[in-house]
């Protein structure tokens, strides 16, 4: 039998929480908040591993692969991040409160007593979050301008290391630590609060990730001067393969086929495509923030925009070294939610939940913009300039 996917795991995981904990004895909700606990404290020791066997073999590649083509391929991938992020945070402020302020008054009444773990494991991660990101900068940019081997060679080992971890231990662990966050959430009667607030959010995310498509297309075809619509529609085989995919990776033969469709060069395509794949991850970074900021609001934590302008402007960095597995950028993003955002445990799962239920729409986006990002270049770059650069 075919082995049911982390969506449909992450899905059964909240329904199966949610109801078990209204009937659950006190010592299952605490076995599990134990275990969350612990669970939790493994994945706060990870978040620097993550930052350093991410970001530094990206920055070392991009360092060593520098060229202009390059360099105007990943700012536009990331100016196209920045945009999503500010587009997710100016719609969500002005419509989210609307919609979550009535479930917070009325979710959680205090009657219920809270969850106590039978004990706690302290795993402290080696360095913040901060001193991760600046360490694997200055690694990463190190490495590619001494052009040596050797060092290239341990932090690429030193991701594979990563990314085993991340698919062997945190990702198959996943639903039972989210059933664990629902099962306490539910026993403690908050989880009507949560879960009333889900579809309202999701449904305003998918119609943000529409209108993110649309600008995305328009702004490209007033630089490629062709109709946008048209180039939208090109590129929808590849937003429906990503949607069954989830993933940029196994797409990219329809997306480069049907970007070169569209009429952008086979030379840039071949180039932007698979480049943007990894680098370029708007949907996903629109995703983050929106919920991010509908969990604050539910919890009544600040959210102003100078917090969120500087949660921006580090996830657009983060999204560019995110490892390519189901869940991989809010795998990356947990870091700068805790030393940014202030987010605790909880929150941390629920992001992980709402993150993965809307995986597959996340990565569409992604992978149709892509091909908006290869009409721009393709056109501000003719092919004589390609072959010098």
């Amino acid at each position: 039998m075919k082995r049911p996917g982390l969506l449909t795991l992450i899905f059964t995981a909240i329904v199966a929480g949610a109801l078990i904990g209204l009937v659950a004895p006190a010592w299952l909700s605490r076995l599990f908040a134990t275990f969350n606990g612990i669970f939790s404290q493994f994945l706060g020791f990870m978040i620097p591993m993550i930052i350093i066997g991410f970001v530094t073999p990206a920055i070392a590649d991009i360092g060593v692969r520098a060229g202009k083509l390059l360099v105007v391929t990943a700012l536009l991938a990331y100016g196209a991040t920045l945009l999503a992020g500010i587009i997710s945070y100016g719609t969500a402020s002005l419509t989210f409160p609307s919609l979550i302020e009535g479930f917070a008054r009325s979710g959680v009444t205090g009657e219920h007593p809270e969850t106590v773990p039978y004990f706690g494991v302290d795993i402290p991660p080696l360095m913040t979050v901060m001193t991760a990101l600046v360490a694997a900068f200055m690694l990463g940019l190190g490495s590619a301008f001494l052009k040596g081997t050797a060092l290239r060679k341990v932090f690429d080992e030193f991701r594979d290391i990563v990314e085993m971890t991340i698919r062997t231990a945190i990702i198959p662990l996943l639903p039972l630590y989210i059933f664990g966050i629902f099962l306490c959430m539910s026993a403690q009667g908050e989880v009507g609060m949560i879960v009333g607030c889900f579809a309202k959010i999701i449904g305003i995310i998918f119609l943000l990730h529409i209108f993110l498509l649309l600008m995305q297309y328009v702004i490209a075809a007033l630089v490629a001067r062709k109709n946008p619509f048209r180039m939208l529609w090109t590129m929808m085989p590849a937003y429906f393969t990503a949607l069954g995919t989830q993933s940029s990776a196994a797409t990219i033969p329809v997306t480069l086929r049907q970007t070169v469709a569209m009429g952008v060069r086979e030379d840039i395509a071949g180039f932007v495509i698979p480049l943007c794949a990894t680098i370029h991850l708007s949907g996903s970074t629109l995703k983050i923030v929106a919920c991010a900021l509908a969990l604050m609001i539910m919890h009544g934590q600040p959210h102003d925009m100078g917090l969120f302008i500087h949660f921006i402007a580090m996830l657009g960095i983060t999204m560019i070294a995110a490892p390519g597995i189901p869940g991989g950028a809010i795998m990356a993003s947990i870091g700068l939610l805790q030393s940014i955002l202030g987010f605790d445990e909880q929150e941390i799962a629920l992001m992980i939940a709402l993150y993965i239920a809307m995986d597959s729409f996340g990565t569409a986006c992604n992978v149709t913009g892509d091909g908006a990002i290869a009409a721009i270049v393709n056109r501000l770059f003719p092919v004589e300039i390609v072959n010098k650069s």
